[in-house]
């Protein structure tokens, strides 16, 4: 029995949900609009601000599908309801970060600046202080795609073990390793 599958999803007041006859779902809110095609197997309801979501077997398929799209759906209501927020910081020497509007311009230890284009659904926002290390705050209401924007960001500097330099999500914990012991 699928526990997430099952879980209904209560539709906050600001946001409307349209099913259309084949399995496609449009989440409309204050933050934007978003649409997914369900898995034809799948059967959705909408009623008194409640959506459910109920599959015909218990198939292995239909078991995968159900806890899946439920998600995705719960995922739409809210990020146009309240939006999802990625805080990605810089460690590292000399590691900058700035951004004229959708460009986001990265100095990540390399001979050149990285520049970045991005979506213009991902809101970009870049702090630098005295003392702490640049952040870099991407908002959006879309969670699959800001998290793979922020995947990208963090793909160009990988944190390394040693001294623990890189892209890293705020608050990441990081494995460290000792480095060589001096030979006698």
């Amino acid at each position: 029995m699928s526990r997430i599958g099952n879980a209904p999803i209560s539709v906050p007041a600001g946001v409307t949900i349209d099913i259309s006859s084949s399995n496609l779902v449009t989440v409309k809110g204050p933050k934007g609009e978003l649409t997914q095609q369900v898995d034809s197997d799948l059967s959705i309801g909408l009623e008194d601000g409640t959506l459910t979501v109920s599959r015909p077997t218990e198939q292995k398929r239909h078991k995968a599908m159900h806890g899946l799209y439920r998600s995705l759906i719960y995922n739409m209501v809210e990020g146009v309801n309240t939006g999802f927020k990625i805080e990605l910081e810089l460690v590292g020497v000399g590691y900058r970060a700035s951004n004229t509007g959708q460009l986001l311009e990265l100095s990540l230890g390399y001979s050149h600046p990285i520049m970045f284009a991005l979506p213009q659904e991902v809101k970009v926002e870049t702090t630098s202080e005295k003392g702490s290390n640049p952040k870099i705050i991407l908002t959006s209401h879309d969670k699959q795609l800001v998290g793979q924007i922020a995947a990208k960001i963090r793909a160009f500097r990988k944190v390394e073990p040693y001294k623990g330099k890189g892209v890293r999500f705020v608050g990441e914990i990081v494995r460290r390793k000792a480095g060589k012991t001096a030979a006698k």
